[in-house]
């Protein structure tokens, strides 16, 4: 059990020490027994008198501590109240109203000008007003001056919107044309500072400086629409007349005047009622309906006719402030030139129709010329390839039975001459296909090194005997296209590059670029300029020759080109004076297939061209006759005939039977060679037979293959005849 209640403060335990210790002294001294009893008893009360002092000694600390506290707590609230007296006159010295809301919007400070223009407010206002009932005050206070478009409740429900915002800026319209600017910002611990300021002189002098400039606008806007073609009038929102122009008094030949300003609508309808009449559909009514709308008026548009024949076109449209506006324009002249244009117009429309009907006539009749001239080459190229083959064959058998070297070199350059006459007329024939679009192709997998063999072939002779380097780069690479026309694309752009080459070396190879395989033509000729790189790919057009061997008329290139378009292959050219030229020609590859490895062609066994019997069907006699000298010259022997009948007949009559055949395709009895085919096969067997026709169309070349003949295309050669000895097997 404690002597003192620890909860008492440190005066209080003391003061009950201070009691206890004397008591016990008392004791010790009165009391008669003078044992340890009293001795323990003064022992205790000296303890006491200890713990009496120390406690003193911690009370009198704890009270200079709490004096030192108290000393502090005393500046502090000074200084706070020092701080707020000079916060308050600091506010109270500004020019504006000062008010200051706390982070619950509740009015802790403002100065004696907040509020001071609204008087009603002023008297309400105290530390702890909410800022609700602080709107509620403004909104009501009879100082406000509501427009038309605002209200108490408005305004209140928009204050409240504003004050969300960190920072809002806003004018107050007051009776008396007085305005205060109130400024609003959020604080850093979230309390509302608001500042009003007296801000009417400078309202008025906006104002005055804003109706000067509107004055002055008003005079620049009257200038202006003095100054237009256009007669315009304006109406307010009422219909009553508030402007127009003099152009517009000129219009309608009257004067508007002061006495007619503020004039209603209606009377002015009226006033002009005998001065136009509407060509339309728009009537007086309608113009009084739409004025009398309050709002949402479509714009107009409309033309009137004066007395004096002149038009008009109206033009009535609503302005933002409800009011509107009609414009008279003049365009009586326009009228009358827009008449005088249609007018003019139908008869140009007339003439245009009769000649374009005229040139369409002309159009046609030179298509058809176009069309009949292609046909009549075509015809007359297939006509001249008979001849031609019987005039090679002739000089091929002419060239065996001369001995003579002058005799000898006569008959080469006589075949040299019909092979360059052959030339021209195969040309003629392609591009008479071309044009008629009667060319057929077949788009295969073509391999490119074949066809360059075949090509070097044919060119490294003539390239050899004019001193020409001509190289082939070998490639693996296929690609798509028609194999015919691919190689008759090389053949005449190699055949021009060592035709029209003044250098040493012709390069014939391929790269990748693009996804195609562009095939290269590339020589060290004179080169082409810019402005013939187009032209030569034009019939009969060939450029100032170099060299003074070459012959043709200009088709080759023209051949290359269509072939290329109908093949859908990319064909360019690279070409610099006087470095050369290189021809391209871009080839999609051919799709990969699987497939064993490529097999080479059986080799054939050179086998002999005499002592054959040949039946040979050709209704030309010049060139049945150059044939049968031919196969004779090369040892072999020929029944001849005419036609289909007579080799039937014939060979009955002998009793012979042909080691092979050779079947013109158009024999001219009404029986074609292929027709024939059939026939002999059912009487004498399959024999070796070849169709020859000057005819290079796809879908002969499809029936022979059906058929399992060749074909032979004239003009025919002693070399094509050979080939065809050697495939006929030697009878028994």
């Amino acid at each position: 059990m404690d002597l003192v209640n620890p909860a008492d403060s440190l005066e209080r335990q003391n003061e009950k020490l201070m009691q206890i210790a004397e008591a016990l002294m008392r004791k010790v001294e009165q009391s008669p027994d003078q044992t340890g009893l009293a001795y323990a008893q003064f022992e205790r009360a000296a303890m006491l008198e200890e713990q009496v002092r120390q406690r003193t000694v911690d009370l009198e600390r704890t009270l200079d501590l709490l004096h030192e506290s108290n000393a502090r707590f005393a500046l502090a609230r000074q200084e706070a109240e020092d701080a707020r007296a000079n916060l308050a006159d600091a506010i109270e010295t500004i020019d504006e109203g000062f008010a200051l809301f706390d982070q619950g919007d509740r009015l802790v400070l403002y100065n004696s000008r907040f509020c001071e223009a609204l008087s009603d407010v002023r008297g309400q206002l105290s530390t702890g007003l909410a800022f609700d009932d602080y709107v509620t005050l403004v909104s009501n206070s009879s100082e406000h001056d509501w427009s038309a478009e605002e209200s108490p409740e408005r305004w209140r429900h928009t204050r409240r919107k504003l004050h969300r915002k960190d920072h809002v800026v806003f004018n107050i319209r007051l009776t008396g044309n007085r305005w205060i600017q109130v400024s609003e910002h959020r604080t850093d611990t979230r309390g509302t500072v608001i500042l009003q300021t007296d801000v009417t002189e400078i309202m008025r002098l906006e104002r005055q400086e804003r109706d000067k400039l509107v004055h002055k606008q008003a005079l620049m806007l009257r200038a202006t629409l003095d100054h237009i073609k256009q007669g315009i009038c304006i109406f307010d929102q009422d219909r009553r007349l508030v402007g127009w122009n003099r152009r517009m008094e000129d219009l309608l030949r009257r004067r508007i005047g002061p006495t007619f300003r503020g004039g209603n609508f209606d009377e002015l309808l009226d006033r002009l009622e005998d001065l136009f009449t509407y060509t339309g559909a728009m009537q007086k009514a309608d113009l009084r309906d739409w004025a009398r709308k309050s709002a949402g008026r479509d714009a107009l548009s409309f033309e009137v006719l004066r007395d004096d024949d002149a038009i008009f076109d109206v033009f009535m449209q609503e302005m933002p402030d409800r009011g509107f506006v009609i414009s008279f324009n003049d365009i009586t002249q326009e009228r009358q030139t827009s008449s005088a244009l249609r007018e003019l117009n139908e008869t140009l429309e007339k003439r245009v129709s009769d000649r374009t009907i005229e040139l369409g006539k002309a159009l046609e009749d030179a298509k058809r010329a176009n069309a009949s001239k292609t046909r009549f080459v075509a015809a007359a190229s297939h006509d001249l390839l008979q001849p031609m083959s019987a005039a090679k064959l002739y000089t091929s058998v002419l060239e065996d039975r001369v001995y003579s070297g002058s005799d000898r070199e006569l008959v080469r350059k006589t075949t040299s001459a019909l092979e360059s006459a052959e030339s021209i007329i195969t040309a003629l024939l392609d591009i008479s296909k071309l044009d008629l679009g009667l060319a057929t192709y077949d788009l295969t997998t073509v391999d490119l090194n074949r066809v360059f063999t075949t090509l070097y072939n044919e060119f490294a002779p003539l390239a050899t005997a004019r001193g020409l380097d001509l190289r082939f780069v070998t490639t693996s690479l296929k690609v798509q296209s028609d194999q015919s026309y691919l190689y008759r694309i090389l053949q005449n752009i190699i055949s021009n590059a060592i035709r029209y080459t003044t250098g040493r070396k012709i390069l014939v190879g391929v790269r990748q670029k693009g996804g195609l395989v562009r095939v290269e033509v590339c020589d060290q000729g004179p080169g082409i300029s810019a402005s013939d790189q187009k032209v030569i790919f034009q019939e009969f057009q060939q450029l100032k020759k170099e060299r003074g061997d070459q012959v043709g008329l200009g088709l080759g290139l023209a051949i290359v080109d269509r072939a290329c378009k109908m093949l859908d292959h990319e064909l360019d050219l690279w070409s610099e004076l006087g470095r050369g030229s290189c021809f391209s020609v871009g080839l999609k590859p051919a799709r990969r297939a699987a497939r064993g490895p490529d097999r080479a062609p059986p080799a054939r066994a050179e086998r002999s061209t005499q002592g054959l019997l040949i039946g040979l069907v050709e209704n030309d006699a010049a060139l049945r006759n150059s044939i049968s000298m031919t196969i004779e010259a090369l040892g072999s022997d020929v029944l001849q005939c005419s036609s289909a009948e007579e080799a039937l007949s014939l060979y009955d009559e002998l009793g012979v039977v042909p080691d092979g055949f050779l079947l013109d395709y158009q024999l001219g009895d009404g029986i074609s060679g292929t027709e024939l085919v059939p026939r002999l096969r059912d009487r004498y067997g399959t024999l070796p037979t070849t169709i020859i026709s000057a005819n290079r169309s796809q879908e002969l070349i499809d029936t022979c293959a059906t058929l399992q003949v060749d074909l032979a295309h004239k003009p025919l050669s002693r070399a094509v005849l050979a080939e065809f000895l050697t495939t006929v097997p030697r009878t028994a």
